[in-house]
């Protein structure tokens, strides 16, 4: 049975940061690609950042900079490291596996920041 499960998140004052971890069971971790996306209340779900079973990484342009997503393959996890956060990074933050074509979600954590 496939979990992700985050941990991470919480309320942080403008400037602050944050790092978000997704550990993986259930997959052959090392194969995956693993991603980041976000969802704040009345929007729809985006892509924050990817990092590919050899460790190439993407970002959206908002995060580029300020985000740094990694992965260790010997603890099947998966991290964002999020600096200088803005009230606009306020979501639900998902981690996501894909290989493929098959995607699979962990429950997400909130990320709050205040202004």
């Amino acid at each position: 049975q496939v979990q992700l499960v985050e941990s991470g998140g919480g309320l942080v004052q403008t400037g602050g940061s944050l790092r978000l971890s997704c550990a993986a069971s259930g997959i052959i971790f090392g194969d995956e690609t693993m991603a980041w996306y976000r969802q704040a209340p009345g929007k729809q779900r985006e892509l924050v950042a990817t990092i590919t079973s050899s460790g190439s990484t993407n970002y959206a342009d908002s995060v580029k900079g300020r985000f740094t997503i990694s992965r260790d393959n010997a603890k099947n996890t998966v991290y964002l490291q999020m600096n200088s956060l803005k009230p606009e990074d306020t979501a639900v933050y998902y981690c996501n596996a894909n290989r493929w074509g098959s995607s699979r979600w962990g429950q997400g954590t909130q990320v709050t920041v205040s202004s």
